[in-house]
């Protein structure tokens, strides 16, 4: 009999980590949303680490802005940013404050409120489509920039918050490049994800967006 994940929320210094060991570890955690139709539980099968000023692939590479400027702030908090005028994505900050690194929910198996997701995934054809990509999960859960600079550790009734689940074993933890980055950055394997779940979105290289003619 396979036990039940653990309900207890993680505690901030399970982030107050180097962003390299907490990326890994959080394979299997549950991240629960709360949403007026009732709440969606998502556990983590995929993820990318974003190590801020030692990272060019990292939105704080350059940086505080006031777009990142969460990424700068407390661990255990969300950074959310909107990309390509379309899409939003969904980070957890990690490490000492000032830092600036951060982790990339990239996938998951939404394992409660399957009904809630479905609302907003109508193009998902199968539940295990949900939440494979990090634009879908965070429309899966109803996450946008609205929730930039939830505490998702916080006590009590948050919009977001992160349980301890049943962490992936570690013969289970697969690594490579992450998906989509250019440059120096595209180098780094710090995608990290359990392997042969179904919901892993596929790997794709950095290819450099065409200019119309």
């Amino acid at each position: 009999m396979i036990a039940s994940p653990d309900r207890t929320p993680l505690p901030r210094g399970f982030f107050d980590r180097p962003v390299l060991d907490v990326a890994p570890d959080l394979l299997g955690r549950v991240l629960v949303r709360s949403t007026p139709d009732g709440p969606i539980a998502l556990r983590l099968t995929e993820v990318e680490a974003y190590d801020g000023p030692n990272d060019p692939g990292s939105h704080a590479y350059r940086g505080r802005t006031p777009r990142n400027a969460v990424m700068f702030g407390p661990p255990g908090h969300v950074y959310v940013y909107f990309t390509y005028g379309m899409w939003h994505c969904m980070n957890l900050v990690c490490g000492p404050e000032g830092r600036a690194s951060g982790v990339l929910l990239r996938a998951g198996e939404v394992t409660e409120g399957v009904e809630w997701a479905r609302k907003r995934r109508i193009s998902a054809r199968h539940d295990k489509e949900l939440a494979k990509g990090p634009a879908r999960l965070a429309m899966a859960l109803d996450v946008d920039r609205a929730l930039d600079g939830t505490d998702a550790c916080a006590a009590g009734d948050t919009p977001l918050r992160i349980l301890t689940g049943t962490p992936a074993p570690s013969d289970q933890v697969r690594n490579g490049p992450r998906t989509g980055v250019a440059g120096d950055g595209g180098i780094h394997p710090w995608r990290y994800w359990i392997a042969d779940d179904a919901t892993v979105s596929p790997y794709r290289a950095h290819a450099p967006r065409r200019r119309r003619s």
